[in-house]
């Protein structure tokens, strides 16, 4: 899901970084000392599990966690998304530097919307969960074909939102266990 260096117009890539850059200084003002922990323990959640590569349908595709990211941190995803994708970018060579910027925006676009599912409480919790885990990476996924279309990759790639789809359905699996995990163990993380 990561955009690679090049693929974009660069001048769409500085932009979206400065963009990027103004959005995490927002969504990171003033965090409260007490939520640093979960930032950094959700970030590294986010880190390792992009190092799981699942072969589908002719190209291979990791789990992302924005859905998670959006229940547990809220705004402050973005900027645990950021950095994530900034040390993904020089550790691992996913992406790339110029491209951190429109990659932060695109995943950190789906765990705002997670977010805002996450908080509707008509809802069940379970419809909640699910939801915010299949929107964290249907967001980001149908961003990037908007994107590459745009740069003229042509309508081919919405193949690949077609394969994330089978990804984001497991997302919502995966985040509907984990406030189920958060719940029976009677754990905070979720207040």
């Amino acid at each position: 899901m990561h955009i690679s260096d090049g693929i974009i117009d660069p001048g769409i890539s500085i932009g979206a970084l400065v963009a990027s850059v103004g959005l995490v200084y927002v969504a990171g003002r003033k965090v409260p000392q007490e939520e640093i922990p979960k930032m950094g323990i959700t970030g590294a959640a986010l880190f390792v599990v992009s190092l799981i590569h699942i072969p589908f349908a002719g190209t291979s595709v990791h789990p992302g966690l924005f859905g998670i990211a959006g229940i547990l941190l809220g705004k402050r995803a973005f900027p645990v998304i950021f950095t994530v994708l900034l040390f993904q970018s020089i550790i691992l060579q996913h992406g790339g530097l110029l491209s951190v910027g429109i990659n932060s925006l695109n995943m950190g676009a789906g765990a705002f919307l997670a977010w805002l599912i996450w908080r509707q409480q008509r809802m069940p919790e379970s419809l909640r969960a699910a939801m915010a885990g299949i929107i964290g990476v249907l967001i980001p996924v149908f961003l990037m074909v908007v994107e590459f279309h745009l740069s003229g990759y042509g309508l081919g790639i919405i193949y690949l939102f077609s394969v994330y789809i089978f990804a984001a359905l497991a997302e919502g699996v995966i985040s509907l266990f984990v406030v189920k995990f958060f719940r029976k163990t009677k754990s905070d993380i979720l207040a």
